[in-house]
C-alpha cells in the first residue's frame, strides 16, 4: 500500500467496520473526495512516507471491538480536526467531513472512553486524598479485574468439564 492510500484506507476501515458503506457507490464517490483531497493537501510529495504511516500502524495494534472504537473515535476526531482548518467551501471536503461526523456521532461510547483514560491520566497519584480514594477502591478494582468475561469464560469451561452430567 502506498503512503497515498493511508488516508483512504483508514477512513474505508472506520466506516466498514461501523457499517456505513451497504452501497459501494459511496466509498466509490468517498475516494474521488478524498483523492482531491490529496491533491489539496499534495499528498503525493515525497516526504509523505517519511516515518512511516500515522494511524494504520496503530490499527493494527488494537484487536477488540471496543478497543477499535476507541482508537478509532479518536483518529475520525482528528480528521475532523484537520478538516476544520480547510477550505469548506470545497464541495468534496464538506462531504467528507459530513460522512465523518456521521462517524463520530456512532462512536459516541468510544469518546467518552478516550476522555475517561485522559482523566487517569491526570490523576495525581502523589496527593494523599487520592492515594487514600485510590486505597479505599483497591478491592473493587481488583474484583473487577478478577472477574473479566475471559476469566469468566475459564470457569465456566473449568466448570463444565468436571462436570458430568
Amino acid at each position: 500500500m502506498t503512503c497515498q492510500s493511508y488516508s483512504l484506507f483508514v477512513l474505508s476501515v472506520i466506516m466498514i467496520y461501523f457499517g456505513r458503506f451497504g452501497n459501494s457507490l459511496i466509498l466509490a464517490h468517498l475516494e474521488n473526495d478524498i483523492d482531491q483531497l490529496k491533491a489539496d493537501f499534495n499528498s503525493s510529495n515525497s516526504d509523505v512516507a517519511d516515518g512511516g504511516p500515522i494511524f494504520t500502524g496503530k490499527l493494527t495494534e488494537w484487536t477488540e471491538r471496543n478497543e477499535k472504537r476507541i482508537i478509532l473515535s479518536q483518529i475520525v476526531s482528528m480528521y475532523l480536526e484537520m478538516l476544520e482548518k480547510s477550505d469548506k467551501s470545497k464541495a468534496h471536503i464538506r462531504h467528507i467531513s459530513e460522512e465523518l461526523y456521521t462517524l463520530k456521532n456512532s462512536l459516541r461510547d468510544g469518546s467518552q472512553k478516550l476522555k475517561d483514560l485522559k482523566e487517569l491520566e491526570k490523576l495525581q497519584m502523589n496527593d494523599l486524598k487520592t492515594q487514600r480514594k485510590a486505597v479505599h477502591e483497591l478491592f473493587s478494582v481488583l474484583q473487577k479485574l478478577v472477574d473479566t468475561p475471559a476469566s469468566l469464560k475459564r470457569k465456566r469451561s473449568h466448570f463444565q468439564r468436571r462436570c458430568k452430567c
